[in-house]
């Protein structure tokens, strides 16, 4: 308790005389700020005549207590050292504050005012009485005490009455001179002693500062390496705030290192309290709350006092210390938390050895339940669910984020799924192959680890807090923070930690942390210490891994894992039920794979795929299929048996998920769950295995999963409508070719084609080739504007869309080629005459019946179209009409001989096309039935010898295109 400047109590020694005026009485008028005499507190000693005393608030704990600087009267002490005397003592000056500090700091004193007021400036004169150390009954004039063991002098010797102005001396009389006649009799004493300044070599102290005159860092070490139990003794001699102090060296094992009276900035360890304003500022800057508070706290207990200290470090600018002040009855910083004087400081706490961690946690926490000081508006964290639950680990997202199926939860929908982060933890951040951006070191080793501690198994997780995480623009997402554990391990985030994967967060001092926060640190400071992964010096050099999902590359592979039958691989990512992508640990590479034999419903497509417009329609139980596959295989060790490649590069086989009684074909287990069906080529040309068969047959009788719908509805368009011609043999040229087996022509000697060309050369002699405006909507006709290689012309052209750069998508119908124009140049209104309603649009469009070729994205597509052209282009051809179906007219082409092999035959002997389906829709001509057997016949040819597309033998059907 802060003792009152008060009227000393009664007591049993005589009072003081009262020293008459010395001065004239117009000159006595002062301002009073201590009363004659009384009773405080001594706060700090500034030299060996100077002390500050402290009196009590006027209401205790709102406003600061009194303080008043005291000055021994008639006598001084050497100067201390400062900036003023280049840091450097007067002789004698740190003993003397010395003895005084040690003697009265912290204890009531009683003093008597000598003068004060405008006359003294802004401190007070006077006389400071306590009791003798040795005999309670008597009482020491510090003043006196102080000459006769040499650490002040007298400034009037022998009584003298002469000039007394120097210390404002307010009067004189006996008093005086008994007074005087003590100092005199008590430096006779000092001289004779030969003490303090009266010693041959009175101590001249150097003051040294650190980040100067030594380095903060070799304090650390020194102390360390030469103090007993690592602690060095201080004197704290300032307080900037709570938990900054300003220290000075006075242990004398340093003194063979050079370090004593060493001066260095503290910061308290693991605290961290408010900034202290300052007032000299222009403009003045005020103290955060409670910051004054916590100041005044922390000098009644440390200020003057010489504690021990442990040092632990430095911050970043390697001037200040950061260490723990060890008081004789407790830790200073629990004390301060405690009281809400301060928050735990995350950066400095990690400094600190883990066993005294604790008790500033438990401090802070009873402060924040209490609403003390700095947490007076503190509210726990609310959680949106519960801070407590269990699930089963379904995919691990990166090195701290899980994705988490509840207990008791059916898997039915991706909602159902939790994302969890672990709470302060920061894994290595992978990167992002679109922007170039390359993964942080042992991102991939961190989230293989945390993939093999937790996927498929059942975790507990315990939610520490939530935060919003920004997912883009004006979008963020609510994601939990906790501590998970599995099994016999309690926090797998302490484990990545202690194995160098990953590193604690670095929060803000008023943030959530994890319930474990204290452990994690202490993992990384062990970590730290054996330099262990993230924390290595060596340099990191990461695995490369071969990526086959380039078709080139994943041929060249296929035959090594054909031949290396069953091999362990871990599936990476799920596309569909079927289709996934593996990492194949023995051949280092990645690979995409598909289940042989079967195929599942598409499920719906992901934001990527809608975003770049290559989105599909989702089948029925497309998505159940797919889920059934993350469930059960994503991120699991599996056996793989590879049997194929499909001219995309993907890899074909079975797959066997589980081990021991619970290994089990995979695609038996879709197949009986209703959820994926045998490819029925597979089962009419009587290669699909029999335990598919039976799955599949017990599925239907059950009605399972797809089988429990009347229909299945397949992910193509509807029956085509077929319009049956009367086979006609046409004379026709091509005009543009699409594909192997698309294209458009136009009859020889068709006279709609000699009048539309003559209108619109015509047209474009009367209108120029300037554009002009023209309503632009989709399936309308218009003119455009084509450079056909001799001049620009005008032709006959039908709106398909609008590109997002502003320019018109258009087909010419009299040609069957497409361009992309400019609305302003290239685009005009048409003759009414000249429209298609009047004269019809004279290219027609065709495929060559009943056969399939791949698409021009891929090397066979591009051959077929090649052979197509080469064979077609630029000749009089025989066509036989089958009829149309959708716009296209279903053609059997021959070169000049109808009786000759057509050039459906020959693409399909070459191995470029592929059968197709006989539809029902099409009836029983006899022409699509020879030349179904034809093509048949030479495709079991071309099929035999592994030409073109049969390279790699039998071809999947997710890998064929669809039939035109």
């Amino acid at each position: 308790v802060v003792a009152e400047i008060l009227p000393p109590p009664q007591t049993n020694r005589p009072p003081k005389p009262k020293i008459s005026p010395h001065r004239p009485q117009s000159q006595l008028i002062m301002v009073t700020i201590l009363p004659n005499r009384g009773t405080a507190k001594i706060k700090s000693v500034l030299s060996g005549d100077t002390v500050v005393l402290l009196g009590r608030s006027s209401v205790p704990g709102t406003t600061k207590a009194p303080e008043v600087t005291f000055t021994f009267e008639r006598v001084t002490a050497p100067r201390m050292a400062s900036k003023a005397n280049s840091n450097v003592d007067d002789p004698g000056a740190f003993s003397s504050r010395e003895w005084l500090r040690n003697l009265c700091v912290g204890k009531t004193v009683t003093f008597e005012t000598r003068k004060q007021g405008a006359s003294a400036g802004d401190r007070v004169y006077g006389l400071l009485f306590m009791p003798d150390p040795t005999d309670n009954t008597k009482e020491w004039n510090l003043s006196v005490e102080s000459v006769r063991r040499g650490f002040c002098t007298p400034k009037v010797l022998g009584g003298d009455k002469a000039d007394d102005d120097a210390n404002g001396d307010s009067g004189s009389g006996d008093a005086v001179e008994d007074y005087e006649q003590l100092l005199h009799i008590a430096y006779k004493e000092a001289v004779a002693a030969r003490v303090g300044v009266h010693s041959a070599n009175p101590l001249v102290r150097k003051l040294m500062n650190a980040g100067d005159e030594f380095e903060a860092m070799s304090l650390v070490e020194k102390v360390k390496r030469i103090c007993t139990n690592g602690t060095a003794t201080c004197v704290i001699e300032y307080i900037f705030d709570g938990s900054r102090f300003r220290c000075i060296v006075t242990d004398p094992e340093l003194e063979s290192a050079g370090l004593l009276y060493g001066s260095f900035t503290l910061i308290l360890a693991g605290v961290s309290c408010p900034r202290v304003g300052n007032p000299r500022l222009n403009p003045p800057t005020p103290s955060e709350p409670f910051a004054d508070a916590a100041r005044e706290f922390v000098e009644l207990r440390l200020l003057q006092r010489e504690l021990k200290v442990t040092l632990n470090g430095t911050d970043k600018s390697g001037v200040c210390l950061v260490g723990t002040v060890h008081h004789p009855r407790g830790s200073i910083g629990s004390e301060i938390l405690k009281n809400g004087l301060g928050r735990i400081s995350d950066w400095t706490i990690r400094l600190m050895s883990p066993g005294d961690v604790p008790p500033l946690r438990i401090a802070e926490n009873a402060a924040k339940r209490a609403n003390l000081g700095v947490f007076e508006s503190y509210t726990p964290p609310t959680l949106s669910g519960a801070s407590e639950f269990t699930g089963t680990v379904i995919e691990v997202l990166s090195g701290d984020t899980l994705m988490i199926l509840p207990s008791g939860e059916t898997y039915d929908d991706e909602s159902k799924l939790k994302k969890v982060s672990l709470a302060s933890i920061r894994a290595p951040r992978a990167g992002n192959d679109r922007t170039g951006k390359p993964d942080e070191p042992y991102a991939t080793e961190c989230k293989e680890r945390l993939r093999v501690l937790t996927v498929g198994k059942v975790a507990k997780v315990n939610v520490d807090y939530e935060k919003e995480i920004p997912m883009g623009p004006n979008n963020t997402e609510k994601r939990q923070f906790g501590t998970i554990s599995v099994g016999k391990r309690a926090d797998v985030g302490e484990l990545l930690i202690a194995e160098g994967h990953a590193t604690t967060q670095r929060h803000r001092d008023d943030d959530e942390k994890s319930s474990r926060y204290d452990e994690l640190l202490a993992a990384e400071s062990i970590t730290i210490a054996a330099a262990k992964g993230v924390h290595s010096e060596k340099e990191y050099k990461k695995k490369t891994i071969n990526d086959l999902s380039d078709p080139k590359k994943a041929k060249t592979y296929a035959g090594a894992l054909q031949r290396a039958g069953q091999t362990k691989a871990i599936v990476d990512y799920v596309f569909n039920g079927s289709r996934v992508k593996l990492f194949v640990p023995s051949e280092n590479c990645y690979v995409m794979f598909a289940l042989s034999n079967i195929r599942c419903p598409q499920p719906s497509p992901n934001q990527a795929a809608i975003s770049r417009g290559q989105a599909r329609p989702a089948e029925p139980f497309g998505d159940e299929s797919k889920r059934h596959a993350r469930m059960n295989l994503q991120q699991r060790q599996v056996d793989i048996v590879c049997t194929g490649v499909t001219q995309g590069g993907v890899m074909t086989g079975d797959l066997y998920v589980g081990s021991g009684a619970q290994r089990r074909n995979y695609c038996i287990e879709l197949v009986a769950s209703g959820l994926a069906t045998v490819d029925q080529r597979k089962i009419d040309y009587g290669e699909a295995p029999k335990d598919l068969i039976d799955a599949q047959t017990a599925a239907q009788n059950n009605k399972l999963g797809i089988w429990s719908i009347k229909q299945v509805v397949k992910d193509v368009p509807k029956s085509k409508s077929f319009a049956k011609a009367d086979e006609l043999v046409l004379d026709i040229q091509i005009s543009e070719i699409r594909s192997g087996n698309h294209f458009f022509f136009r009859a020889v000697d068709d006279e709609s084609a000699k009048v539309i060309d003559d209108g619109m050369k015509i047209f474009s002699d009367q209108n120029g080739t300037n554009g002009a405006p023209c309503e632009i909507k989709n399936g309308k006709i218009l003119a455009a504007l084509f450079n056909d290689g001799s001049s620009n012309s005008w032709y006959r052209a039908k709106v398909l869309e609008k590109t997002d750069d502003g320019k018109i998508k258009v087909l010419f119908v009299d040609h069957g080629n497409v361009a992309t124009v400019s609305p302003t140049t290239h685009l005009r209104p048409l003759d009414v005459a000249l429209g298609t309603d009047q004269i019809p649009a004279v290219a027609k469009e065709a495929v060559l019946a009943l056969t399939k070729v791949r698409t021009l994205e891929q090397d066979d597509g591009i051959d077929a179209a090649r052979m197509f052209q080469g064979m077609a282009w630029g000749k009089d051809l025989k066509a036989r009409m089958h009829g149309e179906a959708e716009g296209q007219v279903l053609v059997t082409l021959y070169d000049s001989d109808i009786d000759s092999p057509s050039i459906n035959e020959k693409m399909t002997a070459e191995g470029l096309a592929r059968v197709g389906t006989l539809d029902r829709s099409m009836g029983s001509s006899n022409s699509l039935a020879k030349l179904m057997k034809d093509l048949k016949k030479v495709e079991d040819k071309a099929r035999s010898t592994r030409k073109g597309i049969w390279i790699y033998g039998e071809i999947p059907e997710e890998d064929e295109p669809e039939r035109p």
